[in-house]
């Protein structure tokens, strides 16, 4: 049976990709090797699944640290793991010459959104950040990736990062918090003790909200200048 092109399949054009992380030239080869050299039955989908999994258990994890703080080490596995799946699964598809744009854009994000709300129910659960620095930097991000995603559609460009952080910075700046949880969770700012996440997180949540308000701001004026009134 002969396939049926619609005629938005036709017309849709993929956003171009920005990445101008501090990690993204060695990671673009890192992955176009490794996608070069998979295995045939490992596939883009399988490899999203897999994303989401590790995030989901990434919050589980956390949640569970909260009897045993030795499950972060696992909690870090996960993280690695997310990165894999999530990283490659586009990569997989390029290499193949399988890229679905429109499906394969949805999927990704919804599942790092339901991913994310997955992970930081679990931080939220650990006792190692209180639940409200959780909810503040699940929103900060929600709200950081509104942009991004509102940005692709009116501007044809998907910014992966803002300056030198990316999604890949991120994951090792968490890495690193999760191992100094293993000495301590505790952090000491002007004579005051805190915990160590809480401080991360608040720092994280408000660097989060001052990015989208700038980079919401430039858009703005981007397409109030491309779109001038009659």
């Amino acid at each position: 049976m002969q396939a049926v092109i619609t005629k938005d399949e036709v017309n849709f054009k993929p956003a171009g990709r920005l990445n101008q992380a501090l990690t993204a030239a060695i990671e673009r080869r890192v992955l176009q090797w490794t996608a070069v050299r998979m295995p045939r039955w490992v596939t883009s989908d399988q490899l999203t699944g897999l994303g989401l999994i590790a995030q989901i258990g990434a919050g589980i994890g956390y949640a569970a640290s909260r009897y045993n703080r030795y499950v972060l080490v696992a909690v870090i596995v996960c993280i690695a793991l997310n990165w894999f799946g999530d990283s490659m699964d586009g990569t997989l598809a390029r290499v193949r010459c399988q890229q679905r744009p429109r499906y394969g854009f949805y999927v990704d994000h919804m599942v790092d959104v339901f991913g994310s709300i997955a992970m930081m129910t679990g931080l939220a659960l650990s006792g190692l950040v209180h639940w409200q620095t959780a909810i503040a930097m699940l929103i900060a991000f929600l709200l950081l990736s509104s942009e991004s995603y509102l940005a692709t559609y009116t501007l044809g460009r998907f910014e992966l990062s803002q300056g030198l952080f990316g999604p890949t910075e991120i994951r090792l700046l968490l890495i690193a918090g999760n191992l100094a949880l293993l000495r301590s969770q505790w952090a000491t700012v002007f004579g005051h003790r805190l915990l160590l996440f809480d401080l991360g997180g608040t720092i994280a949540a408000v660097c989060m909200v001052a990015m989208a308000i700038v980079v919401t701001a430039r858009h703005t004026a981007q397409l109030y200048r491309e779109e001038p009134l009659p």
